[in-house]
């Protein structure tokens, strides 16, 4: 494994920042892009490598991988349609790291004389797949980094649903790559709950005043969450102000029961919050699930579920009661964690401070009244935590 592959391997989120000038399907991007300048902002930002379209149908050449290679010390990817060795070579003397190999345009044998001829100059490779049959090809090739392509790049269409379907099905002894349409915070983390390593960004970036800052948000965490909504204008108000998680109860006997999951915009992940059991059928992207307790609502802490696997736990407090040592709890515990209970504009500052949470959730701090959020705390919420 090369210097490529182990920067995207490494814990949480990682990006692939993309430098380049034009898009067949979405035309001119940033025709006056500056390859140096983009890499060296990018490395600032923490982008795990940066991918370099080298092909002039994207308005890009070999001299803006040279470029990049001299201004940044990240490693970078030769982003082009490649099928000769000759082109690996000039890929590897021009200063990239990786190389992106296409299976839509590859036969087994090719992309296998491809993949070993990467290796013997000291490259990796990006193997990228946009169907099942391709993913397949990927994993019998033994393809050790494997890039899923939310875009079908015959027609150009974005399919997120099934790109995330893939990427759940990759074996996870691989570096998985979620490839095009993430631009929100919420899209890059559903391909991470989904079980990517990484994802490859372009178009956002290039379209944004400051593709550095831009990259910042997209990967930076914790993530937002609203929970106790009951109404549509309540969910606009927590998209609008930045809010990356809407949260509905569904639980029986909550003051701030749902009338079922509402619509969210792309720029959101929905959370159906349960009690007992995930509900069989749901229209949430994901599931809070809280264990019964005698006596109360639910119980204490709760887990977060993608398609019934856990993918995160959440920290809380205790039904209506309060706990001095709830973010000495939260501190301690491991892997992808949800912090919340008590949380509100006031002291979420401090609690991310302290614990360093995945995400953060809040809902009765927000409110008028049960289920009636006070727009003004939202937002103060939504942009304290961010």
């Amino acid at each position: 494994m090369g210097q490529f592959a182990a920067s995207l391997g490494q814990r949480g989120l990682s990006a692939i920042a993309e430098v380049k000038r034009r898009s067949p399907s979405a035309g001119e991007l940033r025709p006056d892009a500056d390859p140096a300048a983009l890499a060296a902002a990018y490395e600032r930002a923490g982008a795990a490598a940066v991918s370099v379209l080298v092909d002039e149908r994207f308005g890009g050449t070999w001299s803006d991988l040279r470029a990049a290679r001299a201004a940044s010390a990240v490693p970078l990817l030769a982003k082009g349609f490649f099928s000769t060795e000759e082109h690996l070579r000039t890929a590897r003397e021009s200063g990239a790291d990786a190389v992106l190999l296409l299976l839509r345009d590859l036969d087994d044998a090719s992309a296998r004389r491809l993949m070993e001829a990467a290796t013997a100059l000291g490259l990796d490779t990006l193997v990228e797949a946009h169907d099942a049959e391709e993913l397949g090809r990927a994993v019998a090739l033994d393809a050790q980094v494997i890039g899923i392509n939310a875009r079908d790049l015959a027609t150009f269409r974005i399919d997120r649903g099934a790109q995330l379907e893939l990427v759940a099905r990759a074996p996870r002894d691989r570096v998985v790559v979620a490839e095009s349409g993430v631009e929100s915070r919420a899209q890059g983390a559903a391909a991470e709950l989904a079980g990517a390593n990484a994802i490859l960004v372009g178009s956002a970036l290039m379209r944004a005043r400051d593709p550095g800052e831009k990259l910042v948000e997209l990967v930076s965490r914790p993530l937002v969450k609203v929970c106790g909504l009951t109404r549509e204008e309540d969910v606009a108000v927590a998209a609008e102000a930045g809010a990356d998680m809407a949260g509905f109860v569904l639980a029986d006997g909550s003051p701030r029961r749902a009338p079922g999951v509402l619509p969210v915009p792309e720029t959101m992940l929905s959370v159906a919050v349960v009690v007992g059991e995930a509900p069989a059928e749901h229209a949430a992207d994901l599931v809070q699930l809280y264990p019964h307790e005698p006596g109360k609502v639910r119980g204490r802490d709760g887990v977060l579920l993608r398609d019934g696997e856990e993918v995160a736990r959440v920290i809380d407090l205790p039904w209506q009661e309060d706990d001095p040592t709830h973010l000495d709890r939260a501190r301690a515990a491991e892997g992808r964690l949800v912090l919340a209970g008590g949380l509100g504009p006031e002291n979420v500052r401090a609690a991310i401070e302290a614990v360093q949470p995945w995400a953060v959730d809040a809902s009765s701090s927000l409110e008028i009244s049960p289920g009636v959020k006070d727009h003004a705390r939202v937002r103060a919420y939504v942009e304290a935590a961010r």
